[in-house]
């Protein structure tokens, strides 16, 4: 066992735990979750507005929130948009759904699930305008995507079943395409390495990219075993360097000197995620004062403030955006009814 194993060791029984909140939809296999999200999606739409909506056009200049609409109504689960001066004024809806968004400003990643007797993932790349410019198919439920600062590289994640090695017989499967048509392909098949040891094993799981501006560099989370690891990996070298354990979903700051991230404290099967930030020259971690359950891949709102989507209590496929200074204070209610923020500047 590595230093890093050692530092962050992690129970066998719950080694699989950062797949736990899907068990219920994977198991039941692609059909039943096409089928159940379809029946969601039309009861949701056919209700009455739950937000205020402005008449459709380009999308707020200024800089803006672009985000998945959860409020009941004909936009529910529709890419919707509002101005970062004004989140809690009227939203823009576009004809588009998407189970997760994410933007830079030109280009957008829309992960789709298209119900049907055999019920599909895709991953579409939209224009600024909306305009669908490319898509490729998905291998499974969608799970995390994220877009490079400058627009031409995207990451998706989705999990898949059949991996032997998997007790709950799923597992993820991450990959990087750049919007020009190269295809950097699945990142598990690139070279972990964890202390100078490259890592072999066939249970080898990545999710939760992001990218840095340098065009090459990203930051994710691997899995083997019982750790999870905070890697850096390089395209061109097509390597995934491990820098410190517990890392989940990580999200680089715009000024690059930090990643946000969920920490599992719970040490137990059933996981609570808490919102943390680490510094990337020194590894030194803080836990902010979030203290619900975030199992989400964090946004920067700027340099100093996360948001992360929650769950609406009691009302099942709804869910709210919040907001959690690095300074210090309780979470803020960001923008209602929204899910998988994008901040477009």
């Amino acid at each position: 066992m590595t230093d890093l194993q050692e530092e962050h060791h992690v129970p066998s029984a719950v080694r699989w735990r950062f797949l736990a909140v899907v068990t219920a939809a994977v198991v039941g296999g692609s059909v039943f979750y096409g089928v159940s999200s379809f029946q969601d999606y039309r009861e949701r739409s056919a209700a009455a507005p739950g937000v205020a909506l402005e008449t459709s056009g380009p999308p707020p200049a200024g800089g803006y929130v672009m985000f998945r609409n959860t409020a009941s109504g004909a936009g529910y689960g529709h890419i919707g948009t509002v101005p970062l001066t004004e989140p809690g004024g009227p939203r823009r809806l576009e004809d588009t759904a998407c189970d997760r968004i994410y933007a830079s400003a030109a280009v957008r990643s829309c992960l789709q699930t298209t119900p049907g007797v055999m019920t599909t993932f895709s991953d579409v790349v939209l224009d600024a305008d909306g305009n669908t410019l490319d898509s490729w198919p998905l291998p499974g439920i969608p799970s995390r995507t994220r877009v490079s600062p400058d627009g031409s590289l995207i990451a998706s994640t989705a999990f898949v079943t059949g991996h032997s090695y998997a007790g709950t017989g799923f597992s993820t499967e991450t990959r990087i395409t750049g919007v020009d048509g190269t295809d950097h392909g699945n990142i598990e098949d690139f070279a972990l390495l964890v202390d100078g040891t490259r890592v072999t094993a066939a249970d080898r799981n990545m999710w939760g990219v992001t990218f840095s501006a340098d065009g090459d560099t990203f930051y994710a989370t691997a899995a083997s075993g019982n750790a999870t690891w905070l890697v850096r990996g390089s395209l061109s070298a097509r390597t995934l360097t491990a820098l410190r354990d517990g890392v989940e979903c990580p999200s680089l700051s715009p000024d690059g000197r930090r990643i946000a991230f969920k920490k599992e404290v719970s040490g137990s099967a059933t996981p609570h995620w808490r919102v943390a930030v680490l510094e990337l020259d020194s590894l030194e971690e803080a836990v902010l004062g979030e203290t619900r359950s975030v199992d989400d891949q964090i946004e920067w709102l700027d340099d100093a403030t996360v948001l992360y989507g929650l769950p609406r209590d009691g009302a099942p496929g709804d869910s709210d955006i919040w907001s959690l200074s690095l300074a210090g204070g309780e979470p803020e209610l960001f923008l209602e009814h929204a899910w998988s923020p994008a901040i477009v500047r």
